[in-house]
């Protein structure tokens, strides 16, 4: 009979591993649908909007499609939506034109948010406490690793076949090892719960909302990180580009952000214990995202661009396993998928407004300006989610005893 901490580690690894190949083609879709629009002659607006649809999905279906992973467990899940992902990239392979990105990017954009929330609520059952922040840091380290990996691969294949070409055949075949790996899962990681609309549903997701301090925290940090890396990975590489960068160098910039998460999520339990705690934490991190995007469009070579995607990398480092912690220790297990989902639903909104927003912006004025106001908005949302804490701790300490 397997110990439940055989089970729990297997589990991890197996999670693990598959949404490493999953982000290792998410990742290569940073640098790859850029340059497949420039070579469409695609204006900043049409960019943008081919960069949005991914998200499109993903916004209307995450609540439903967690209480799917409720349902029906994670593993099923997980590696259905590995196959709906080779799906949407063999459709930008053989559609032209804009029609094959934008289809296989609605596809890809569901099939990834099917594999996060599969992989998430996997892990938010693991364990509790610091053992479960260090859990999240280990998972985002693995994420960070694919996201390192992605975009040298997608440069390195520009460079070597003079564009995109079959790249997205070869992204298909990666997409299939993540599913592979999903088969590793069991124990838990493959069964359903009983569950009812009104405990999976938008009614229930909104209550929540409204009533869990701990769900609003979570989902304000996803705003504004998500934000954040989605106009960073959108069109930095479009920005290098303008530069007359070339494309190895653009697909060692891109991954630079994800090397810095990647080193210092697993010391993520030591950093909020050496700065005092998930609060300070936040507001450091949301701090060093701020200055590092708003000031991007004003660097004009490769050592402060580098400089820069450091300080969003520090920043994207603890943002996102911090906002999943919070959430996971926030709810019940019948409803953390659910909750997860709604995170995601956030997450995939501002995936799917920020290119549109900043592509606008670039059409009426430059880079300089376009990353300076999204700095400023990642500040902005650090203010409110300051006072959001602040009136929680009021709260908790006016509760009589």
């Amino acid at each position: 009979m397997r110990r439940p901490a055989d089970e729990a580690g297997q589990n991890f690894v197996a999670v693990c591993v598959s949404l490493t190949f999953c982000f290792v083609v998410y990742s290569m879709l940073l640098v790859a649908v850029p340059v497949r629009g420039l070579e469409l002659g695609a204006t900043p607006l049409v960019l943008g909007v081919v960069l949005s649809s991914q998200y499109l999905l993903p916004f209307l279906l995450a609540i439903p499609l967690g209480g799917v992973v409720t349902r029906h467990g994670g593993r099923k899940t997980l590696v259905a939506g590995a196959l709906v992902m080779t799906a949407g990239l063999m459709l930008m392979q053989v559609l032209p034109g804009y029609y094959g990105l934008i289809c296989g990017q609605l596809l890809i954009g569901l099939a990834h948010l099917q594999m996060v929330l599969s992989a998430q609520t996997i892990i938010s059952s693991l364990a509790t406490g610091s053992r479960l922040e260090g859990y999240f840091g280990w998972y985002s380290t693995w994420l960070s690793g694919g996201q390192v990996i992605g975009p040298l691969l997608a440069g390195g294949w520009i460079h070597w076949a003079g564009g995109v070409g079959n790249l997205f055949l070869v992204m298909a075949g990666i997409a299939l090892l993540g599913g592979l790996s999903g088969l590793a899962l069991t124990g838990d990681a493959t069964l359903g719960m009983r569950v009812s609309g009104k405990q999976t549903g938008f009614r229930a997701q909104a209550s929540l909302m409204r009533r869990n301090t701990g769900v609003q925290v979570s989902v304000a940090i996803t705003v504004a990180g998500m934000f954040a890396m989605g106009v960073y990975g959108s069109y930095l590489p479009v920005y290098l580009d303008s530069l007359e960068m070339s494309a190895v160098m653009i697909g060692v910039l891109v991954s630079l952000r994800s090397g810095v998460s990647m080193v210092i999520r697993p010391f993520i339990p030591r950093i909020i214990g050496a700065v005092g705690g998930r609060e300070r934490s936040t507001m450091l991190a949301l701090c060093s995202v701020s200055v590092g995007l708003g000031c991007l469009g004003f660097a004009g070579n490769a050592p402060a661009i580098a400089l820069l995607s450091i300080l969003v990398g520090l920043g994207g480092g603890l943002t996102q396993p911090l906002s999943m912690v919070v959430l996971a220790e926030s709810v019940g297990r019948e409803q953390r998928s659910g909750a997860l989902g709604m995170r995601l639903m956030a997450n995939r909104a501002v995936h799917f407004l920020a290119p549109l927003l900043f592509g606008g912006v670039l059409g009426l004025s430059g880079f300089g300006l376009s990353f300076g106001l999204s700095g400023m908005l990642v500040a902005l949302i650090a203010v409110v989610l300051f006072r959001l804490q602040g009136r929680h701790r009021v709260s908790e300490s006016g509760t009589p005893g």
